[in-house]
């Protein structure tokens, strides 16, 4: 999608196939707004005095076969209180402008883009959340559907009308396209069904980020590499699977050669039975997603390279296939981690972690100067928090508040739970160094306390995507997250 700033003498010297009016309840227009308002003969002037129309946030009306424009259709856009406006509100009403306009067939957008917004919602943030939704709703699953081609009509192009500020606003539209088209590479790659999206598939896809972007080098492991490294608790997980696991390494080099870099663990398992602990067959096919904790690094690693953040990013995905065969990993098997800790199997179905781990405890030699995994790994992450917020569990309270903070200014927000001393007792074993799952509850705490073993030697936050990965309930489909939050707390480190 292009985007273009437009400033056009008057609302009629343009052309473009739908004009969308932010309008704010108060019911002030803006000077684009008022100049259109003119042009349909107060038209908006008279549904807003008859309280057909009062700029609740979301709120959309289309008003079609308009004339006097150089456009055939306008759209009012409800943009919400700005006494009360929020940065999570207007992230929901450009999602719901976004839903708005995929019922159209509008090809080339225009909006008023001389609106101003409070303090707590900066004018060129609004820019870029804007541009990110847009971005986000041209997203249609089309790879293994025939006739997925007819009635597509994706957004083209955008013209902002008037907006302020112009090179800030430029910079911030273009981030938001950026970081729209992230989330769309992540949706694609968990929707894929899993005999296409294998761990090789992943494998294939980061070694085209490394020829796409000259600053982005790819290296992949396979199991025999991985052997040699000691890896023994992530290639146990894809011991029942025909599909050879990968470790994936993509290396962005954005920022000072002497800098720290700031490291990125996804979870990549292709598809998830359970193994020899095997799921229920009821939406087991749901297990194609496990793999969205990868399909995020691979999003957010596109989004930070068109970009162009000056940060120095590591982004490392561990892919296998957890499969039951009779050479698979049982329940009550004792493997040995990269670390050299010895972890007793009591469920092949908590194998997120077991990749994971390992993943973590190669990383210490980047000498990172923060990690953060995400992983779809534990139900339990449903139970706590439902399907609004990914989970957060941190060693350091300077990383939690820098990610925290960064879900908030994205809209996609996290909640932080404790891993407390006490939770480690859950994950003891007679006949290992420690257990692959905890007993006596708190399964996301005790997952992530798994993990925070492997974590020791530098700042590291755990995001739990087990409720936000992929629409649940909804439309059947990936959702992208933690995309945009990771590219939130990037952007900030690189500003």
């Amino acid at each position: 999608m292009r985007a273009f700033l437009k400033n056009p003498g008057s609302v009629t010297e343009f052309s473009a196939d739908l004009l969308i009016v932010p309008i704010f309840a108060d019911k002030k227009l803006s000077k684009a707004s008022r100049d259109t308002d003119r042009a349909l003969k107060k038209q908006i002037s008279r549904l807003l005095d008859a309280g057909d129309f009062n700029g609740k946030k979301g709120e959309t009306l289309l008003l079609p076969g308009v004339q006097n424009l150089g456009t055939k259709h306008v759209m009012l856009w409800g943009c919400g209180d700005k006494g009360s406006l929020q940065r999570q509100h207007w992230v929901n009403a450009c999602h719901q402008l976004s839903r708005a306009l995929s019922a159209t067939k509008a090809k080339h957008i225009a909006i008023a883009a001389d609106f101003k917004t409070p303090k707590t919602v900066p004018n060129s943030w609004a820019l870029q959340q804007i541009s990110t939704q847009l971005t986000r709703g041209n997203y249609r699953y089309t790879t293994t559907k025939k006739s997925a081609a007819k009635g597509l009509c994706p957004i083209e192009k955008i013209s902002f009308l008037g907006a302020s500020d112009t090179a800030n606003s430029k910079h911030a539209i273009a981030q938001g396209i950026a970081i729209g088209d992230g989330i769309n590479i992540a949706r694609d790659l968990g929707d894929l069904p899993g005999n296409i999206c294998t761990p090789k598939y992943l494998s294939s896809e980061a070694r085209k980020l490394g020829r796409k972007f000259e600053r982005i080098s790819t290296q992949v492991l396979g199991e025999k590499q991985m052997g040699e490294l000691g890896m023994g608790s992530l290639l146990s997980v894809g011991h029942g699977s025909k599909e050879e696991s990968q470790f994936i390494i993509m290396q962005y080099k954005g920022g000072k050669k002497s800098a720290q870099p700031h490291v990125l663990v996804g979870k990549g398992i292709t598809f998830d039975t359970g193994g020899i602990s095997l799921k229920p067959g009821a939406k087991m096919d749901e297990m194609k997603f496990d793999m969205c904790g990868a399909a995020s690094v691979l999003g957010t690693m596109h989004a930070l390279a068109t970009m162009n953040l000056p940060v120095n990013v590591i982004g490392v995905i561990a892919a296998a296939e957890n499969m039951p065969a009779g050479n698979a990993t049982k329940p009550g098997d004792v493997v040995t981690s990269m670390a050299g800790k010895t972890i007793e199997v009591l469920n092949t179905d908590a194998e997120g972690r077991l990749v994971l781990c390992d993943a973590l405890h190669y990383v210490k030699r980047f000498k990172p100067a923060s990690v953060v995994d995400m992983a779809t790994l534990t139900g339990a992450c449903i139970v706590a928090l439902g399907h609004h917020a990914s989970g957060l569990l941190s060693n350091d309270d300077s990383l939690a508040d820098e990610l925290l903070a960064a879900g908030i200014a994205s809209g996609d927000r996290a909640w932080r739970l404790p891993i407390w001393d006490e939770y480690q007792e859950q994950i003891k074993t007679p006949y290992a160094d420690l257990a692959n799952i905890g007993a006596g509850g708190a399964g996301t705490i005790t997952a992530a306390c798994f993990l925070s073993q492997f974590a020791e030697d530098y700042r590291w936050a755990h995001l739990d995507i087990a409720g936000t990965a992929w629409n649940q309930p909804g439309p059947k489909g990936a959702s992208g997250r933690p995309v945009a939050l990771l590219c939130q707390y990037l952007q900030t480190i690189g500003s």
